[in-house]
């Protein structure tokens, strides 16, 4: 058995292996930056409030990233893992306001190793990694808050929770459970606590600018909400198109049928819980009963419930009402606190002398989840992972040498492919897009590359015109 005060120094050990198992196996297997990531890349080459599909905050960590390291793949591998070790150090550091001893709270944190959102998917650094980190600080900094009622706390609980919402609208579930954990309590104590809303006032002021980008852009990012959702009856690059054209009717796009309300729930239940089967059956290794008697008037036991079952009661009535389908990867930032719930309502039932059996079952999914990682990535070579990007970077770069003077400074083409050209060619240049309502941000010497189409573009091209299938580029520039 661990030693007491052992404890920390085993959490940071764990902490140390994460970070540089999940750094290095994706480095040494893949070839290619995932899509998420190559995505975040494309909108990070041309700073701005807000992208064709989520808000601006994970353009903007992976633009930090390049500035430092550059086209690096290894380095937006460890961005993800850091994301993930501060939300791992913040969930600690709240399980360590509900519980006296170490021990549960090294279980609390040690036992999210099997939920694949934390190991498995991490290496693809996405909006739903971003949120992460947040996601934790938020209920950690609420939780001071609400018990100390300090200026400090109520000021980066605020910020936090502004820079969550700019990560993925998904966050305000969150929010909104905490509000009603708020609304709650105050009705309880029959206190009310007005520094909140001032936290709330100075997080409307972080977002501002992203409402205001928001409503300039017609809320395109909604309607890629939407349309990921099921609940549009178009595709997002007809909406897109329709967007920048001023021709969307939001009303005439909604397409929904009955069953969808009952299906997709039922879907969404069925996934969530496949999900957890994992982590239910480390967590049986503690215990050989279990009765559940919960204690609501317990202040912990509410606000653990409140930040662990409600979100998921939101989306679920959201699924119920919409009949929207729920993406499994949504629900990343919503278990981070599953193990300090069940191990607080079950503490009486943890046999502390079963810890062995806990700790050889935590390394088996510690050391299998990479080892799957490493060999789906070496055994399966159709993945995006492989996409060869770098040496189709290469092989545009020297045909645009053969034919022009100046850098490229343009790539206009999907998130995927004119991305990839974005993050790989020396010049880093601009992704867009398309060039409608572009045209003013174009200068007259400025190498531009169209990404697409390679029927479309031999015809149309006015420059040189290269293919490497699937894939058409149309180069044009100074000569």
């Amino acid at each position: 058995m661990i030693v007491k005060k052992n404890i920390p120094n085993v959490f940071i050990i764990f902490l140390a292996f994460h970070l540089v198992v999940w750094t290095v196996v994706p480095a040494i297997s893949n070839i290619n930056l995932p899509l998420d990531t190559i995505e975040a890349l494309a909108w990070g080459s041309d700073l701005d409030w807000g992208y064709n599909k989520h808000p601006p905050l994970s353009a903007f960590f992976v633009e930090l990233v390049y500035f430092i390291f550059g086209a690096q793949d290894w380095a937006y591998y460890l961005l993800s893992q850091i994301f993930v070790i501060i939300a791992f150090i913040y969930v600690w550091k709240f399980s360590e306001e509900i519980f006296n001893d170490k021990i549960y709270s090294l279980l609390s944190v040690l036992i999210l190793e099997s939920v694949y959102f934390y190991n498995f998917t991490t290496p693809e650094f996405n909006v739903n990694i971003c949120q992460l980190p947040f996601s934790a600080i938020v209920v950690y900094y609420f939780w001071k808050s609400i018990n100390t009622n300090r200026y400090i706390h109520w000021l980066i609980f605020g910020v936090f929770s502004s820079l969550g919402f700019l990560s993925k609208y998904l966050f305000i579930y969150l929010l909104a459970s905490i509000f009603i954990y708020f609304l709650l309590n105050c009705i309880k104590t029959k206190k009310y606590i007005f520094k909140y809303f001032i936290s709330i006032i100075f997080s409307l002021m972080i977002i501002s600018p992203h409402l205001k980008w928001l409503v300039e852009n017609d809320f395109i990012t909604i309607f890629y909400g939407f349309n990921r959702t099921g609940l549009l009856n178009e595709s997002f690059t007809e909406i897109t198109n329709n967007l920048i054209s001023n021709e969307t009717n939001f009303m005439g796009k909604i397409d929904i049928s009955f069953k969808d309300h009952i299906y997709n729930p039922v879907i969404f239940i069925f996934k969530q819980l496949s999900v957890l089967i994992p982590f239910i059956f480390i967590f049986s290794t503690l215990v050989k009963k279990l009765k559940i008697k919960i204690n609501f008037k317990d202040k912990k036991t509410l606000f653990l419930i409140s930040i662990n079952l409600i979100p998921f009661l939101l989306v679920l009535i959201t699924a119920l009402i919409t009949g929207a389908k729920i993406r499994t990867m949504w629900m990343t930032p919503f278990y981070l606190f599953l193990g300090i719930l069940v191990i607080y309502i079950f503490k009486r039932y943890i046999n502390l002398a079963n810890l062995k059996k806990f700790y050889f079952v935590f390394l088996f999914f510690l050391v299998l989840s990479p080892i799957t990682y490493l060999a789906i990535s070496l055994h399966d070579d159709t993945k995006r992972t492989d996409f060869p990007g770098k040496e189709i970077a290469r092989l545009v770069q020297n045909k645009w040498e053969n034919n022009f003077r100046n850098e490229i400074r343009i790539v206009i083409g999907d998130e995927w492919y004119a991305g990839n050209l974005s993050y790989h060619l020396s010049s880093r240049p601009t992704w867009l897009q398309s060039l409608k309502g572009n045209y003013v941000n174009v200068k007259a010497n400025e190498g531009v590359i169209y990404a697409g189409n390679p029927q479309i573009l031999k015809k149309i091209c006015p420059g040189v015109f290269g293919e490497i299938r699937p894939v058409g580029y149309c180069m044009i520039g100074q000569k």
